[in-house]
């Protein structure tokens, strides 16, 4: 096995969804923003969903939906 290959990580960020403006970036995985609370959950479980991920919700209030 690669050196490169075993630092992988066990996980892949598919999408990032939030709430603040602030923390909209540009970057890799989808991110999408709503300031609706319940739309914000409904966009993350059908996104799973969709990918066949698992969500987990962060201390801040955002959700990363991941595949593992």
């Amino acid at each position: 096995m690669s050196r490169e290959s075993s630092m992988k990580p066990a996980y892949q960020i598919l999408a990032y969804l939030t709430s603040d403006r602030d923390r909209v970036i540009s970057g890799g995985p989808l991110l999408l923003y709503s300031d609706n609370l319940e739309e914000l959950k409904q966009m993350t479980v059908d996104i799973a969903k969709g990918m066949k991920a698992d969500v987990v919700q962060m201390t801040n209030g955002d959700y990363l939906v991941i595949r593992v």
